[in-house]
């Protein structure tokens, strides 16, 4: 906890949060993990791992677990303290940490499911549009990607003026152009500081 919020105070753009994602929300968010098995799965901004933990529950051998990560101190740390005892205890789950941006790691392969934690409110529309399509163009047949947001967050930056009004603007219509070619459904999670909306893309894969 120590360590996510100092990062979290000094990266609040990249890393968005108040407070570590409750067990609730893990698991609305790993829901878009296919069963069946050999699987590839794909965690963007894993941060401290509340995530990826949820995940490695679901893996077993023969699947791959790849995370892409910015920050260098969330990386030290999951290596260290979530996946390096994976490692040892499931030798037959993949696991590859990245220390880089998605807009820029070389990944091969699609994936059968993506998760997402990273905070597309506080980043530039432009930037969030990127992200997107970066993962999005990895998704393979039939999968889904699952990210989430805050509840609130959205109204409450349109009082903060034109700019922010105009991003909040843009970003809605980027996800409806997104809902309109892959599908989209939500869950509100309540069980979170703060309660948030988990969003699922995928269900519906046109060109």
């Amino acid at each position: 906890m120590i360590r996510f919020l100092a990062q979290a105070a000094r990266n609040h753009r990249t890393t968005g949060a108040i407070a570590p994602s409750t067990r609730a929300l893990a698991r609305a968010m790993t829901a878009v993990i296919p069963a069946g098995k050999p699987r590839r799965i794909l965690e963007v901004g894993p941060g401290t791992g509340a995530f990826t933990e949820a995940i490695l529950e679901q893996l077993e051998d023969g699947d791959a677990l790849h995370l892409v990560e910015l920050n260098e101190t969330f990386c030290a740390a999951l290596e260290q303290s979530v996946l390096s005892p994976h490692r040892v205890a499931r030798p037959g789950v993949e696991l590859v940490l990245h220390n880089a941006s998605i807009a820029d790691v070389d990944l091969e392969g699609a994936y059968d499911a993506i998760v997402c934690g990273l905070p597309f409110n506080n980043f530039t529309p432009s930037l969030a549009a990127t992200i997107f399509d970066s993962m999005l163009r990895r998704l393979g047949p039939g999968g889904e990607l699952a990210y989430f947001e805050y509840l609130g967050i959205r109204p409450l930056r349109r009082l903060l003026g034109p700019r922010s009004w105009r991003a909040v603007r843009d970003h809605a219509a980027a996800d409806a152009a997104r809902s309109d070619q892959w599908g989209r459904s939500t869950t509100i999670v309540c069980w979170n500081l703060p309660p948030a909306r988990v969003v699922r893309l995928g269900s519906r894969q046109v060109g």
